[in-house]
């Protein structure tokens, strides 16, 4: 099993995603790539894509429901950050879910993060926010 986001994207295509202009790599290094954005307002850039109808992000890689990937993701602005799928962490994120329904998709529920259950859990790998489910205990080791 995978992430569920890697085959949605739908977030990506719903919302405007606004941030304040110093999350710019202009002027912060390995911030959000400028070049993808565009002026919002005197305080707020807005990723390309997202400011007027249809709403479609340009970091967005995906055919909705298919595939889905950010072209930017260890670079993404802190409001894409923000967004958690539904019970990742324990609770429903409406955001996600409105996303999801747009398109004719399931919300998600508890039983899409099974594979991060037990025998499946990576925690050498936790995601970009240091969150990573925790490992079943380890039996002591005989001497």
């Amino acid at each position: 099993m995978q992430h569920p986001c890697m085959t949605c994207g739908a977030c990506c295509t719903q919302y405007r995603v606004a941030f304040h202009w110093m999350e710019s790599d202009e002027v912060t290094p390995g911030g959000v790539p400028h070049q993808l954005t565009e002026v919002l307002d005197p305080h707020r850039l807005c990723m390309r894509g997202t400011h007027s109808k249809p709403v479609r992000c340009v970091a967005l890689d995906a055919q909705i429901g298919v595939y889905s990937r950010c072209t930017i993701h260890p670079n993404r602005p802190s409001v894409c950050r923000e967004v958690d799928a539904s019970w990742e962490y324990g609770k429903a994120s409406p955001q996600c879910d409105k996303a999801r329904i747009s398109y004719g998709l399931d919300p998600l529920t508890l039983a899409d993060w099974r594979w991060r259950d037990a025998a499946d859990n990576d925690d050498d790998h936790p995601d970009d926010n240091g969150n990573s489910p925790s490992s079943p205990p380890q039996a002591p080791v005989a001497a």
